[in-house]
């Protein structure tokens, strides 16, 4: 069975300050991050056990394990590309701005909701920006990793607003982590995945 490893970032950690510093870009990459890879692992080495040996395992918990760890993984691997250097006036264009146009009015409607969504999320969890794959665009809450999200729907940027991601910079300012993610945002890879 496939194991999944953990990413190399396209930039330095301290590429992306003073939005997020070098210290949380560590911990989050180093620790958080590959805690859900070495976890989904973990788990998808214990199915397969189960499959091979037929073993007791709590099958239950086994499978929540996985859907909760290998969401945290690609989450945070799109997380990591969604991002680059800081960029003032960063705003989409192309193809991209055309469908963001297309589905919110304008982009500062598009930022103003995605903020709403990403800045509401009880607890831990992302801000997402997601497509049907017909130019559809949707913003939804992710709780954790894996819980409302929609089935089919693939995400297309988002945004961790675990408490890791931002609180050694911004303590309980939230609010100002979101509004200074817009100036990171890496469009063209938010377009690639359309």
């Amino acid at each position: 069975m496939k194991k999944y490893i953990l990413p190399n970032l396209d930039y330095e950690y301290s590429a992306l300050e003073p939005v997020i510093s070098e210290r949380i870009m560590r911990l989050h990459h180093l620790k958080h991050h590959a805690s859900y890879v070495n976890n989904a692992n973990a788990a998808l080495e214990k199915l397969e056990q189960y499959s091979k040996n037929n073993t007791q395992i709590d099958l239950p918990a086994i499978t929540r394990s996985l859907s909760f760890n290998l969401n945290g993984h690609i989450l945070h691997s799109i997380f990591w590309k969604n991002m680059r250097p800081v960029r003032e006036n960063n705003k989409p264009d192309g193809k991209i701005a055309d469908i963001i146009n297309k589905n919110f009015g304008s982009y500062e409607n598009f930022k103003k909701q995605f903020s709403a969504v990403s800045n509401s999320v009880e607890g831990s969890g992302w801000g997402t920006l997601v497509t049907d794959g017909e130019d559809n665009l949707f913003i939804m809450q992710i709780e954790k990793h894996n819980l409302m999200h929609l089935a089919g729907f693939r995400p297309i940027l988002v945004l961790d607003v675990w408490e890791h991601s931002y609180y050694l910079d911004y303590e309980n300012r939230r609010s100002e982590f979101v509004e200074n993610f817009f100036k990171i945002i890496n469009w063209e890879d938010v377009e690639k995945r359309l």
